[in-house]
């Protein structure tokens, strides 16, 4: 499913967790944090600030920037890149162009279309999809480019695009 424009995912960017004075067996409120925990094991709060219930979550640009920054954790920028809107690069057959001039193919990916033209023109086509997606649809053996001629570009290899997959298979499925 090429070119089509999936914007829904607001309510992906919440947390479950309990309150304080919730009875045992109630399901939390939708989008609230979990109570604070001390001592051992304690959960760590994250790097990056989880948007507010109601708010817009971070952009994918901006959760480059906070990644590569170190700002922001591995988890927090893949949840966010799962749900973003990916721009891609597009040739005369269905499908990713690769590039096979590094040591590893990669493909090509754009967080806006206007990075996209960056590197490909101003006349150049393209397709969308979420980054689920294009995990889903990454042949075995390649890594993935996003934002090359940017600022803040991240490359990852074949492998760590297979644990991106992973990671997303664990929250996904448990």
């Amino acid at each position: 499913m090429y070119g089509y424009d999936q914007s829904g995912y607001a309510g992906q960017y919440g947390q479950h967790g309990g309150q304080q004075g919730q009875h045992p067996g109630q399901q939390p409120a939708y989008g609230t944090q979990p109570p604070p925990v001390e001592g051992y094991g304690a959960q760590q709060q994250p790097m990056y600030a989880q948007p507010q219930q109601g708010s817009a979550p971070p952009s994918l640009t901006d959760a480059v920037r906070a990644y590569t920054s170190g700002a922001m954790s591995t988890e927090e920028f893949q949840d966010i890149f799962c749900a973003a809107k990916i721009y891609c690069p597009r040739g005369e057959n269905p499908g990713f162009l690769a590039l096979h001039t590094t040591q590893e193919p990669v493909i090509p990916l754009f967080t806006t279309l206007k990075e996209l033209r960056r590197y490909a023109g101003k006349e150049s086509r393209y397709f969308t999809v979420t980054g689920g997606e294009v995990l889903d649809l990454l042949p075995t053996g390649y890594g993935f480019a996003l934002d090359m001629e940017g600022e803040h570009r991240i490359v990852l290899d074949a492998k760590a695009a297979e644990e991106m997959v992973e990671y997303t298979m664990r929250r996904m499925y448990g």
